[in-house]
């Protein structure tokens, strides 16, 4: 089928376009798109309006031919011929003009668009920048700032707002929104009978009032906070700037160099690694609903109830009022639910007084949760989401409550971290229907959700819930059941590391800027005292001796604890925070214990370098994540890659731990690992099978021939 169609009405080209399902830019779509432009030149029309069918305007390239041959034309070579016509073109924009999509439409000469529309150029997400023209031609329309901003966040604007700014020339009312075609159409015939000229954005200039003397370079500046260690949002600052400097065809061609750079770079490589997985990942509900006989039907989700309104509880309750569904928040303490409902409003008026959400938005969801006290409220909620206490006996007397109150059809789910998920089904009659949703905290902003398959677990719970995931906007990744499942397995032997580096010679700062300059968001001593130690301290205590391993893997941790140094929320852990601004500071107090706690498990501290440290607390983790996927708890390395980047603040640019480790290379990454086994001892360094299995087979992990 021909991608595109092409008619003539009333003097108006009508080039319509269908690539569905987001109309992206193939080589066959532009080479279609080149076609009918070219003979349009020559036909009875006056003007040309480009418009497309189904749910979106061109949602960009297609990423997949990244990886091939270059194939004419290019995506700059049908830009420029759109450019170029010498009859005007229109185009008609509706759902979301992104990437390449907003850079076609910007080499016509007018633009419209549905009010409910959205343009963007999120190219810097996969470590690129806007490789066709879009450097040079939004800080033309829009100024050099709003240009930045647009590009280096990647985040997408409204129509109003890109209107406001110059992107858009004309918004059409959503009312009219089933006729998009006859609006096109209108102003199309309104451009006839003005004589409208083409009106090309490359002979316009860049405002100078839209940048001043150094304003390119505090822009840099800021983006080494921002966006720290990424090559794309630098490159972007580069081309813009070229904007304000150069002719618009010297802008094009740097633009053309930079984006080859960035694309042949591993960030890049990593980026595009983690977009297809969190695509993957999103379309995981599939997979389960194809495993269902035909008779399975998926009942949406409508009611949902929490039980806790603690911080995890209140924060998973806005991720399902957000999504428009009906919340009862369950609390056995008044007081408790007093402050869970109240923080709720807190975090709502929080969102509205930034402009994130409009007054009835906010109503509408804080209309959305109900709290009660009444364990029967839930009878007939469609899920339902324990969010108490760390206990496993407390757990199981909720679900053991849960089996008798709730309808038939009630999923149930567990928010545990580390407990044991078989032991929660054991207390329901029904433990089909039982799984884990472990969210991240603060669960209504972090976007990972964590969907616990237990033994029991069937396929239409797993689907349903796989479903509800993607309808709260989480990226779901499925995990088998073990102690502390695939993050925080793993996120445990990242800290076992770091304290270990501590007590045998590094020091607390060193180890978090080590870490913090190879790309997390935090450093593992940050982390902890944000979280609280109390968190740690507990979990062990849970553990017997054996798993809990040697003293002085914790025994710092411990002696903060035992000293009362939780963390932020106590003033003071492995650092000391100001009561009123909570800026840290260091304590010298704490190397003191540090130096004690050596001594006491008879280690003799020695200096070591940042490189060190980096290798040990990655290497730890892409061990157990290949030892995970040993075990068949994870699904795919991608999966492994994804819970580390969205959970645990790893940085994308780099992939994930085990693209990372695949970077490295897997023959370098297993003698790291034998010679730290070597060194440290076999006891937390014995090589992961997998891996040896890997090397020996000289295999990736996206061909693993035992995959799970």
């Amino acid at each position: 089928m021909n991608p595109v169609s092409y008619s003539i009405v009333a003097q108006v080209g009508i080039i319509s376009i269908n690539n569905a399902p987001l109309n992206l830019l193939s080589h066959a779509l532009r080479q279609a798109i080149l076609t009918v432009v070219t003979q349009a030149q020559n036909d009875a029309s006056k003007v040309l309006v480009i418009i497309c069918e189904g749910r979106t305007f061109c949602a960009g390239a297609d990423i997949k031919e990244f990886n091939q041959a270059p194939q004419l034309p290019s995506l700059p070579e049908l830009i420029a011929a759109i450019e170029a016509s010498e009859k005007p073109v229109v185009a008609a924009l509706h759902g979301t003009a992104l990437g390449g999509g907003l850079e076609l439409a910007l080499s016509c000469h007018y633009r419209v668009a549905l009010s409910s529309a959205k343009v963007g150029l999120p190219e810097v997400k996969l470590g690129l920048l806007p490789g066709a023209s879009g450097t040079q031609r939004t800080p033309r329309l829009m100024g050099a700032k709003a240009a930045l901003d647009l590009m280096t966040s990647g985040t997408p604007i409204t129509a109003a707002k890109a209107l406001a700014t110059g992107l858009l020339d004309e918004l059409v009312d959503e009312a009219q929104a089933d006729d998009l075609l006859a609006v096109a159409l209108a102003y199309a015939q309104k451009l006839i009978a003005q004589q409208a000229p083409c009106r090309r954005v490359s002979e316009l200039v860049v405002d100078e009032a839209s940048y001043g003397d150094g304003f390119f370079d505090q822009y840099r500046n800021q983006l080494k906070q921002t966006m720290r260690g990424q090559d794309a949002p630098q490159c972007i600052v580069d081309c813009v700037e070229a904007a304000t400097q150069m002719t618009f065809i010297e802008g094009l061609v740097l633009e053309r160099k930079l984006f080859m750079d960035c694309k042949a770079k591993p960030q890049s490589a990593a980026l595009r690694h983690v977009f297809f997985a969190q695509t993957k990942a999103r379309n995981g509900a599939k997979q389960y609903q194809a495993k269902l006989s035909g008779n399975e039907v998926l009942a949406p989700f409508n009611r949902v109830g929490i039980i806790g309104a603690g911080t995890m509880g209140t924060g998973i309750a806005m991720c399902f009022a957000n999504a428009g569904l009906q919340v009862t928040l369950v609390e056995i303490n008044q007081v408790v639910l007093d402050k869970g409902m109240a923080m709720i409003a807190k975090r709502y008026q929080s969102s509205h007084a930034k402009g994130k959400l409009s007054q009835a938005q906010m109503q509408q969801r804080l209309q959305a949760i109900t709290g009660t006290m009444d364990m029967q409220d839930l009878s007939q909620v469609d899920l339902v989401i324990e969010a108490v206490v760390e206990n496993l006996a407390v757990k199981q007397q909720v679900f053991k409550a849960m089996d008798a109150i709730c309808a038939e059809h009630t999923i149930f789910a567990t928010n545990t971290s580390y407990l044991d998920i078989e032991a929660m089904a054991d207390a329901v009659t029904r433990p089909q229907k039982l799984v884990g949703m472990h969210f991240f905290s603060p669960a209504n902003i972090m976007p990972l959700l964590e969907v616990v398959k237990a033994d029991r677990t069937n396929d239409a719970t797993l689907a349903a819930v796989m479903s509800v995931a993607k309808v709260i906007n989480k990226t779901a990744v499925v995990s088998g059941v073990c102690y502390g499942f695939i993050g925080n397995r793993m996120y445990s032997k990242y800290l076992r590391e770091a304290n270990l580096c501590l007590i045998e010679g590094a020091s607390i700062e060193q180890i978090d800027q080590a870490m913090v300059d190879f790309g997390m968001a935090m450093g593992p001593f940050s982390v902890a005292d944000l979280a609280g130690l109390d968190i740690g301290f507990k979990a062990r205590q849970s553990l017997s001796v054996k798993a809990r391993g040697p003293s002085k893997n914790f025994r710092v941790a411990d002696k903060l604890v035992e000293k009362g140094r939780l963390g932020q929320k106590t003033g003071a852990g492995f650092y000391q925070y100001d009561a009123d601004t909570r800026k840290r500071q260091l304590d010298p107090q704490v190397m003191t214990w540090v130096a004690e706690a050596a001594q006491s498990e008879g280690i003799e501290r020695e200096a070591m370098s940042d490189e060190q440290i980096v290798l040990r607390l990655t290497h730890a983790v892409i061990n157990e994540g290949c030892k995970i996927l040993e075990e068949g708890i994870a699904q795919s390395a991608s999966d492994i890659d994804l819970v580390f980047n969205f959970g645990y603040g790893f940085p994308a640019y780099r992939g994930g731990p085990m693209f990372y480790a695949e970077e490295l290379g897997l023959v370098q990454v297993y003698a790291n690992i034998d010679q730290l086994c070597k060194t440290h001892g076999s006891a937390n360094w014995q090589p992961s099978t997998l891996l040896q299995q890997l090397v020996d087979g000289s295999l990736s992990f996206a061909k693993l021939p035992f995959a799970k």
